[in-house]
């Protein structure tokens, strides 16, 4: 027995709704983005053509810790036993960071120094 319905052509599936929801999305990344938050963190070349003079002064940070030398130094300590090592304040001081260590960390360090006044630092990896 032969159905009595009609043909019908099939429906094509509209994209509005994928369109929609694309749009959705490009909304809501642009939003939660930050444009321009950038900073950059001051470092003058150290040494440009000169020697190293002097006694060593790497100081490297750890997670939890500061190492001047390979001795352990406290925070607070560290500006006066780096000015026992230096000339000047413009001699170079050399930063380097240990596994583990955040950015954060080795930037806070570094404004430590620049507070204390001691602006040439070289960072190493």
């Amino acid at each position: 027995m032969e159905s009595l319905r009609p043909i019908r052509a099939r429906r094509r599936p509209s994209l509005t709704p994928m369109v929609d929801v694309v749009f959705l999305l490009l909304v809501f990344f642009m939003l939660a983005s930050r444009f321009g938050t950038d900073r950059s963190l001051p470092l003058p070349l150290a040494g440009a053509g000169e020697g190293y003079s002097g006694p060593p002064r790497l100081l490297e940070v750890a997670p939890d810790a500061l190492f001047l030398n390979g001795v352990p130094t406290a925070v607070e300590d560290m500006p006066g036993r780096l000015e026992s090592l230096t000339e000047t304040r413009a001699d170079t001081i050399i930063l380097q960071g240990r596994d583990g260590t955040t950015l954060q960390r080795v930037v806070d360090v570094t404004q430590i120094l620049n507070a204390a006044g001691f602006a040439t630092l070289v960072l190493i990896e």
